[in-house]
């Protein structure tokens, strides 16, 4: 087996410095917080997740593992950013967040220990933050039972996507912060539907979230060209 971690060191780190800030709604993850209610809505309308075992693949503070527990679920967030997942530890613990729990395990790791034990698993703007995302995808299908979802988010690689999600998000409205997106890192819809299909799972539905920097508005919509979100579910045939 790969004992190769697939992660960034520096994006650890960066997200580590920031742990602090996940739970003020008005720091650097305001963003997170004004998107959670619509991917929350958007995931629960492909796969109702109440009393469900649900895993959320690189939960950081734990924002939507947080909201799918409250909804109903029981939930497990994993991440490697020590920090943030203490952060996420201390506000279930403070809110008393029914059924979520935290540990601190790569999903490749927790793929071999427990495959097959998730009706839903979620992976939310993680991908375009590892070195090989194919692997992140795979584990995610081999963790969801057959029949189940795996929900992924992530920004599209294109002009567009690096006006508004990196010049326009970091550099001009400061909606995160500063240095959080490697534009090569970024995937087109094509791609993350490719590693789907090769990781036994077929993409059904697919969502753009679009931000009016005037109205200062999210919404979902049909554009995937920037920030777009895929819901695939596992073949029943797959091991």
């Amino acid at each position: 087996m790969n004992t190769t971690l697939n992660a960034d060191p520096a994006e650890i780190a960066k997200f580590s410095e920031l742990a602090h800030l996940w739970w003020d709604v008005d720091s650097e993850f305001r963003s997170l917080h004004q998107i959670n209610p619509l991917r929350l809505e958007w995931i629960m309308s492909v796969a109702p997740i109440a009393g469900k075992k649900v895993l959320d693949v690189g939960c950081g503070g734990g924002i939507l593992a947080d909201s799918m527990a409250r909804s109903g679920a029981h939930v497990l967030g994993i991440d490697l950013a020590t920090k943030a997942l203490k952060v996420a530890q201390l506000h279930a613990l403070e809110v008393q967040t029914p059924d979520v729990s935290y540990r601190e395990i790569s999903v490749e790791s927790l793929a071999e220990e427990a495959p097959g034990q998730f009706d839903v698993v979620t992976c939310m703007e993680m991908l375009e933050h590892v070195p090989d995302p194919q692997s992140v995808v795979n584990a995610c299908s081999k963790l969801v039972k057959p029949g189940g979802w795996v929900f992924f988010s992530t920004i599209n690689r294109n002009t567009k996507a690096f006006i508004f999600a990196i010049l326009g998000a970091e550099y001009l409205l400061n909606l995160v912060p500063k240095g959080t997106h490697e534009y090569a890192k970024m995937l087109r819809p094509s791609e993350l539907a490719s590693y789907c299909r090769a990781s036994s799972l077929s993409v059904c539905r697919s969502s753009g979230l679009e931000y009016n920097p005037l109205t200062q508005r999210y919404w979902l919509g049909n554009s995937t060209e920037v920030n777009y979100m895929l819901a695939t579910q596992k073949a029943i045939f797959a091991g």
